[in-house]
């Protein structure tokens, strides 16, 4: 008989607490093995009960959720997800403690709690069955966000011009924001115009962004309707919003909308490797990061067939090779490689595909 997942609550609303315990004692699969109301009991229960998976609130008292679970993957590591409210303040404390360690983010319901959590049910039930089946991530050295990079000034004529219509395209998520820093920092300041779905919530994304663009000698941005996609540019699509290219003249447009979630999510990188496929074709790479579920696979389908060239994070680097896992099964990928290496694969084929 497999072994129930076992959850531990650390969150210092009462409210939240019940709700989240009743949502997941109604699964058969996941036990919640003790709850607390501050980091200080948190810290004894994960000890005593030694759970699968952690759900952590970022704002509690005595302690915050940061320098909490700083000590955790230091001294205990434990699959952890970060329970936190939409606000610009908060996403930056979530974005955090993805990088000290926490494996996913869940944003909080609305006003009406009740309602808001009986929502997103199916979600976070799949989330922690999910995070479960996780590695802990590695913490990766190197990669500060405290020293902004300079900026390259990146020119409109010349040799970059043969790199106008390529398009860089990446789809990714659990483990996906960590994975992307690792990607991105072994690609040039000239990358082709660059398009990324990473599962993320709505706020979130722009915060992420905003990182990402001190880290970085291109710019990096949180995507709007209508973003020309430019050499020296990549482009984040917005949590809440699919993002696709449109071909305008000799330009790639970025046009967002809420069509119906797609693989429960919204972005879908299936909307956005689709579009690559109809308008760039052949002067289009893919990748396929980190991440549960099967969102991308057939996307990257549609851009091999298209004449692109692929590329999948192996599943030693993978936090969770379910995203990779399909894209390859289905025969969407040309290449399935550890993550620190692909970035110098990438450059490879740019410079093989350049149009002259």
């Amino acid at each position: 008989m497999q072994q129930k997942i076992r959850v531990l609550l650390v969150d210092d609303s009462a409210v939240i607490r019940t709700m989240l315990q009743k949502i997941l004692s109604s699964d058969p699969d996941i036990e919640v093995v003790g709850t607390a109301p501050d980091p200080y009991v948190g810290r004894e229960k994960l000890v005593a009960l030694k759970p699968d998976v952690m759900i952590l609130d970022i704002e509690m008292p005595k302690m915050d959720g940061i320098t909490f679970l700083t000590k955790v993957m230091e001294h205990f590591p434990t699959r952890t997800i970060i329970f936190s409210s939409l606000s610009l303040e908060r996403s930056e404390v979530a974005l955090k403690c993805l990088e000290v360690g926490a494996i996913d983010t869940m944003a909080k319901p609305a006003i009406d709690v009740t309602k808001g959590v009986l929502a997103f049910k199916d979600e976070l039930i799949a989330k922690v069955k999910m995070v479960a089946k996780s590695k802990l991530p590695v913490k990766k050295k190197g990669l500060s966000l405290v020293n902004p990079v300079a900026k390259t000034h990146v020119p409109t004529s010349g040799a970059l011009l043969k790199t106008t219509h390529q398009i860089l395209a990446i789809a990714s998520s659990t483990g996906g924001t960590e994975a992307l820093k690792v990607l991105l920092a072994g690609l040039p300041a000239d990358i082709p115009g660059t398009v990324i779905v990473q599962h993320m919530p709505a706020v979130f994304t722009k915060t992420y962004a905003e990182h990402l663009n001190k880290m970085f000698p291109f710019e990096v941005k949180e995507a709007e309707d209508g973003d020309k996609v430019l050499p020296g540019r990549v482009l984040i699509a917005p949590g809440d919003f699919h993002m696709e290219i449109v071909r305008s003249g000799g330009y790639y447009n970025v046009k967002l909308h809420q069509q119906p979630a797609m693989h429960g999510v919204r972005p879908a990188a299936d909307y956005l490797l689709k579009s690559v496929a109809h308008y760039a074709g052949s002067n289009a790479i893919g990748v396929v990061l980190t991440g549960m579920g099967k969102d991308g696979a057939q996307g990257l389908l549609e851009m091999k067939k298209a004449g692109s060239y692929n590329f999948a994070q192996n599943e030693e680097t993978c936090v969770i090779f379910g995203m990779p896992k399909v894209a390859i099964e289905v025969g969407a990928i040309d290449k399935v490689m550890p993550l620190d290496e692909i970035a110098g694969e990438i450059i490879k084929q740019m410079d093989v595909r350049k149009v002259s």
